[in-house]
């Protein structure tokens, strides 16, 4: 039979602070994407608990600089969770077909332009 590992008696985890960042500057200067819509979209859809709208204390999000989302999570949250809900805005405003979301660091989304060739100058060169 397996040992059973006991919990603490305190049953307290150490405090998890988590910041991420999601950088829409190069779509916010061509007028693309509203920022302060994303920002009140997650303030909507980010799940705590299971519940949605439940966000209290334990996250906190605010905009800095010019088109940028800082989030930052006193609790268990993923930025793959972070780059579902942003894809999913992208989707609602009908531009997940020009943007697309990478992370460049560690807790550091991006969104960025498609790299789109011409294929009109490929054709002319047959």
């Amino acid at each position: 039979m397996a040992p059973i590992a006991k919990k603490s008696a305190k049953g307290k985890s150490p405090k998890i602070t988590k910041k991420f960042t999601i950088n829409a500057s190069q779509p916010a200067s061509d007028k693309i994407f509203d920022v302060s819509a994303f920002e009140k979209f997650l303030n909507e859809k980010i799940k705590v608990e299971g519940r949605v709208g439940n966000l209290g204390e334990t996250i906190k999000i605010s905009q800095s600089g010019d088109g940028k989302i800082e989030i930052v999570a006193h609790n268990e949250l993923s930025g793959r969770y972070l780059k579902y809900l942003t894809k999913k805005f992208l989707k609602k405003m009908q531009l997940r077909d020009w943007l697309r979301v990478v992370s460049t660091s560690r807790g550091v989304y991006e969104l960025k332009f498609f790299n789109v060739v011409n294929d009109e100058a490929e054709e002319d060169d047959e």
